[in-house]
């Protein structure tokens, strides 16, 4: 899925900051708001003749990319085949500025994942930047959480999937989730337990217990409660 990064506008604060000196300093705010103007159009225009077309290309490529990682032909999805199919580290590349360079990233980290090559895994998992989508967003906050994992950072790993279980949490009309978190919060659980942090460990279980009773994870946590209880 991919990611529209929203323009940020300025706050009323700052708004006001600008107002206050506006007599001081007439001809500069003049001078940098046509400036201002000058870079709007351009983006306009980058966007209009550049980005979307670009857009397009880099979205047929990464679509050729899902197949292959779908087939688990993962060397040939980061690098590319034989076909004329350039590879996710060149859609990066050669696409940077677009939805599709940005996804391109996360599917090149899993590239990476999947043979164990966890560091650069973490570099470009990492370097995604989420969207607010139910799946794909949770799913790379916890796929960065299983990568810093193996390379034993633990308390970065447990930090995403709290995060990931937070992201994906949706509710439905009785107050329970039946969204993908205490799949993401049961990983975080047991990571902790593995550093010997047992009270937070039980917290993770019993929240699951409680707050997510139509999920098949739930099935098993007394196992896990009974297991940090005794």
């Amino acid at each position: 899925m991919a990611t529209n990064k929203n323009q940020q506008t300025p706050t009323q604060e700052s708004i006001s900051k600008l107002e206050a000196g506006v007599l001081k300093y007439k001809k500069v705010i003049s001078i940098s708001v046509v400036a201002v103007i000058v870079v709007v159009a351009g983006l306009i225009l980058l966007n209009t003749l550049y980005l979307k077309p670009r857009q397009a290309e880099a979205s047929t490529a990464l679509a050729k990319g899902q197949e292959l990682f779908a087939q688990q032909q993962y060397e040939a999805a980061l690098n590319g085949d034989k076909t004329g199919y350039i590879g996710f580290l060149k859609v990066i590349d050669q696409y940077g500025c677009t939805d599709a360079a940005n996804l391109a990233k996360l599917y090149a980290g899993l590239c990476y994942a999947n043979p164990g090559k966890w560091n650069e895994a973490a570099e470009l998992i990492d370097d995604y930047s989420a969207g607010d989508d139910a799946m794909v967003s949770p799913a790379a906050e916890a796929a960065l959480g299983n990568v810093y994992a193996h390379i034993n950072k633990i308390d970065d790993a447990v930090s995403c999937l709290k995060k990931a279980a937070k992201m994906a949490d949706k509710k439905v009309e009785n107050g329970h989730s039946v969204s993908l978190a205490p799949q993401f919060l049961l990983q975080a659980g047991i990571l902790l337990e593995s550093q010997g942090k047992t009270s937070e460990a039980l917290e993770i279980y019993e929240k699951i217990k409680k707050d997510y009773v139509n999920s098949p994870v739930r099935r098993d946590i007394d196992k896990y409660i009974e297991r940090v209880t005794k």
